[in-house]
């Protein structure tokens, strides 16, 4: 490719805040839920780049020509790859993207196409922009982006902190997972924590179902502890993992439940499908907690069976379908709390927002 530099090129990354940040010369934009893409384009050549630096471009086919008629001739974007769905983003169905099989693929592009979302220009012609202020290369962005039209969006932004607080409430309930704070006078710093995010956190109390064993192997040290909700019906769903522990507690953690492994998997209400999963793998798409990973094949995510009694509250940012987008952070046990108490009904709600509408913004 013809450009001022060649891919890959590391992402500018954000470092996490509590709330929005203080004082004047801040650029807000809505916290995107999708894949992170940088594109390259030079004439009729396009690469959708991913945050650890691969090629996006098989699993996400029905980009590529409205990439080639609404970019610039030679260009470098950054922004995100997201699937709206229903009025919200649907991250499950990006996943779903990444599979071995390009008739899949084909079929999926076709019954969810993805849009593309840009919020940084990089590059434009012969003209390297990392190094110019954010303010100019939003300009930039915006004039080369005018005319843009669905699949490709141009994201909204704003410089008026009391907005930008009220999209962080409002968007919520279309998916958006927060608000991105960058300076207007910043730079593009590649693999830098240069932005802030803003993210919703909140807690929940989750019954601890399983467990997860350490890369190092079986017996050495607990890798995360497997999350369960009741729904009104009694069934308990499993809906993420926590493992934010140090070294230390992860070694504690093995004995200290061990006990609970004693006749799990008996009464087990995930039992069935424990033995279901050794037999069919992840054939099936279904988020199993023994399923494979579909960003790393060979990755061993088989799990261990606790007895259900144990309840541990989590902190989360945000509910994508039935199940936490993100692993959470454990704060602590909580054995004044019962079993049954683990129920979808104590999360929040967000209100939905239609996604159009943001689009449009």
């Amino acid at each position: 490719m013809r450009l001022p530099f060649e891919p890959p090129v590391e992402p500018m990354l954000a470092k996490p805040s509590s709330g929005l940040p203080a004082g004047d010369g801040w650029l807000f934009e809505p916290k995107w839920d999708g894949f992170r893409a940088l594109v390259f384009r030079d004439g009729d050549e396009t690469l959708i780049q991913s945050r650890d630096l691969k090629p996006l471009d098989r699993y996400f086919p029905e980009l590529a020509e409205p990439l080639r008629a609404q970019l610039p001739e030679r260009c470098v974007l950054d922004g995100e790859v997201v699937i709206a769905r229903g009025g919200t983003l649907d991250f499950e169905a990006l996943l779903l993207r990444i599979h071995p099989a390009a008739s899949r693929v084909r079929q999926l592009a076709a019954e969810t196409p993805a849009s593309y979302v840009a919020w940084d220009v990089l590059a434009l012609g012969d003209e390297d922009l990392r190094d110019a202020p954010q303010a100019e290369r939003r300009a930039r962005l915006e004039a080369v982006l005018a005319g843009a039209a669905p699949p490709i969006h141009l994201t909204p932004a704003t410089t008026d902190r009391v907005l930008a607080a009220d999209w962080f409430g409002r968007f919520e309930g279309a998916g958006l997972d927060g608000v991105v704070a960058k300076r207007l006078d910043g730079t593009y710093q590649p693999g830098k924590r240069a932005m802030t995010k803003v993210k919703h956190e909140r807690t929940a109390d989750c019954v601890v179902a399983g467990f997860r064993w350490h890369k190092n192997g079986p017996g050495t040290h607990i890798g995360s502890l497997l999350l369960g909700l009741f729904d009104a019906d009694g069934r308990l769903h499993h809906v993420g993992i926590t493992s934010s522990f140090t070294w230390e507690r992860r070694a504690a953690l093995v004995e200290e439940l061990a006990p609970l492994r004693t006749s799990a998997l008996a009464t087990h209400p995930w039992r069935e499908w424990a033995e279901w999963a050794q037999v069919a793998g992840d054939a099936s798409g279904q988020r199993l907690p023994g399923a494979t990973s579909r960003w790393n094949r060979g990755k061993d995510l088989s799990w261990e069976p606790l007895r259900c009694e144990r309840v541990a509250e989590v902190a989360y940012d945000h509910l994508q379908g039935d199940r936490f987008r993100h692993a959470t952070t454990f704060r602590r046990w909580r054995p004044d709390k019962p079993i049954d108490a683990c129920r979808y009904d104590q999360l929040e709600t967000a209100v939905p927002f239609e996604i159009g509408r943001i689009f449009r913004a």
